[in-house]
């Protein structure tokens, strides 16, 4: 793997090229070219990735793509990959989605490696490192927040990443292990508090974080979730948004009046938290990871935390690839991930 398409030159997707660009041949592609204050160190092209005969005649010339599109455009591109024997890694978290690529990826060539952000993504990997020093696990239990340091108003958030991405696992119901059965939960329930050094915050279900994490500890667990860590009050006022005034049924309107109301904030927060309860021989345990991860300085520029630690999430899933730490074709679990090798490579040091 050495020539990458990267598709999606928003924050995210910038700067997943910035990171590639250190090891790889990156050429990347937006419909419309980025206007940031420094230029990219890669090629950038410009071209609309939902004309199939373009992307085709485009894909053709590269060992792999990358996605940082919304999730609703990557069917399209995962099919080409498919066609044309090419890797292919996005940061997906919708489910229908997964399970679309997943099907491709039975036959496929090449890699085929959805999921690859924090959620699902890193939060997967680190659950399952957590559960590789129990002899029987009882519970799993993980959490990831993306905010604003500094919050205000009563919705207390900022969209710093894809606002259809947030309506959407909002919207869809999420997978659990409840009393050691697979069912589905709708998002927006099972609010719970969490204290962080003092800090208040609720968190609640939504849909996608945990991958294929149900599948593969199933049998194995009495409990698995994943839930979302918000400032209180925010799962109320969304529910009151899209259930109470029905703006879920014009998810278009809901985004733009969000994006409106919220826009990005240089200053957020990245919260990563993950609980392993369970049985060290003979012994009850409860084993946890807490991290927190602020904005930081790449490449001379300084990033969000939501963006960096996505973008280095997905690029790392890439470069195990790239040197064999990864199987070379066929579906990635995220849970099966070497949380080590993760960390052992370059975009992957930055979690340290």
């Amino acid at each position: 793997m050495n020539k990458i398409l990267m598709l999606g030159l928003g924050k995210v997707g910038s700067l997943v090229g910035v990171l590639l660009n250190k090891n790889f041949e990156v050429t990347g592609l937006d419909k419309h070219k980025p206007h940031y204050r420094y230029k990219l160190p890669f090629e950038v092209m410009t071209g609309d990735v939902s004309d199939e005969t373009f992307m085709r005649k485009t894909m053709e010339n590269y060992d792999a793509v990358v996605s940082a599109l919304p999730f609703f455009l990557n069917k399209n591109v995962a099919k080409i990959a498919y066609e044309l024997g090419i890797h292919y890694f996005d940061l997906t978290e919708d489910v229908e989605t997964t399970n679309y690529i997943r099907e491709l990826a039975k036959t496929s060539k090449g890699v085929m490696a959805p999921q690859c952000g924090l959620a699902p993504g890193l939060i997967g990997i680190v659950g399952a490192h957590l559960t590789k020093s129990f002899t029987k696990l009882r519970d799993i239990e993980l959490r990831v927040g993306a905010l604003p340091r500094y919050p205000n108003g009563l919705l207390a958030y900022s969209f710093t990443w894809s606002p259809a991405g947030v309506i959407n696992e909002y919207l869809n119901d999420a997978e659990v292990i409840h009393n050691g059965m697979r069912k589905m939960v709708p998002s927006l329930d099972g609010i719970e508090y969490i204290n962080i050094e003092g800090q208040e915050f609720e968190a609640f279900s939504t849909s996608g974080g945990l991958g294929t994490m149900c599948e593969t500890f199933e049998g194995k667990v009495d409990t698995l979730n994943y839930k979302t860590i918000r400032y209180p009050g925010h799962g109320k006022l969304m529910r009151f948004l899209m259930y109470e005034l029905i703006l879920k049924e014009d998810k278009q309107l809901l985004e733009d009046i969000l994006k409106n109301a919220k826009p990005p904030v240089k200053e957020d927060v990245v919260y990563v938290y993950a609980v392993v309860e369970g049985w060290q021989e003979d012994k009850l345990f409860r084993d946890e990871y807490f991290k927190e991860f602020h904005p930081l300085e790449i490449e001379g520029k300084s990033w969000r935390a939501i963006s960096w630690t996505t973008a280095a999430s997905l690029v790392s899933v890439i470069e195990m690839v790239a040197n064999g730490k990864l199987p070379n074709k066929g579906f990635i679990k995220q849970e099966d991930i070497n949380f080590n090798d993760f960390l052992s490579t370059s975009a992957g040091s930055l979690f340290k």
